[in-house]
């Protein structure tokens, strides 16, 4: 038998993968998800940041990070620096690191806010093809004779609500991460 809750679940993976994605993204303003990305090279493998340090706010253009074993001080630096994608030139005072986020031009907003749109578009190709599989499956099941055409026409009328559903979200999403990033 059909159920639209299996598919539910893969459009709210796919949502919260997208939501995580969106967090890492700048907006000019410090936060301690910006490093989340961030793997260090400790104790001979290689570890997530928040497994080996504390990352807090000093300030909105301000990141301080705090290794639990200073030890692992320079590792951390090196793997904050080596990350092109987020642009940062960590310092270190021998017990902290300290992260300067840089403000952001309006030509680098305007080229955010294209990743941003990028990304949820990927997203919505993901959602299409998750429905794709979903009425593929009704499909079979009508030829299997395991559905009516009635029951096979209401359970898609029924996919394509939490299709429309899932699209608003991802487009308020959109919505806010554009807003956060132009906002000055």
């Amino acid at each position: 038998m059909f159920d639209t809750n299996e598919y539910k679940n893969k459009f709210e993976v796919s949502l919260k993968h997208v939501e995580d994605d969106m967090s890492k993204i700048r907006t000019g303003r410090a936060h301690p998800g910006m490093l989340s990305g961030i793997i260090v090279e400790v104790y001979g493998t290689r570890m997530p940041l928040n497994q080996t340090a504390t990352t807090t706010v000093l300030d909105a253009h301000m990141l301080q990070v705090a290794p639990f074993d200073p030890s692992t001080l320079n590792n951390i630096t090196k793997a904050i620096r080596s990350d092109q994608s987020l642009g940062f030139n960590p310092s270190d005072d021998g017990h902290v690191i300290r992260v300067p986020v840089p403000m952001l031009t309006e030509e680098s907003r305007k080229n955010l806010v294209k990743q941003v749109s990028a990304r949820i578009e990927e997203a919505k190709i993901g959602f299409r093809a998750i429905r794709q599989e979903a009425m593929k499956e009704l499909k079979n099941l009508k030829q299997e004779k395991s559905i009516s055409e009635d029951e096979q026409k209401r359970l898609e009328k029924q996919l394509d609500t939490i299709v429309e559903d899932y699209n608003s979200k991802i487009e308020q999403l959109f919505k806010t991460k554009e807003k956060e990033i132009l906002t000055i």
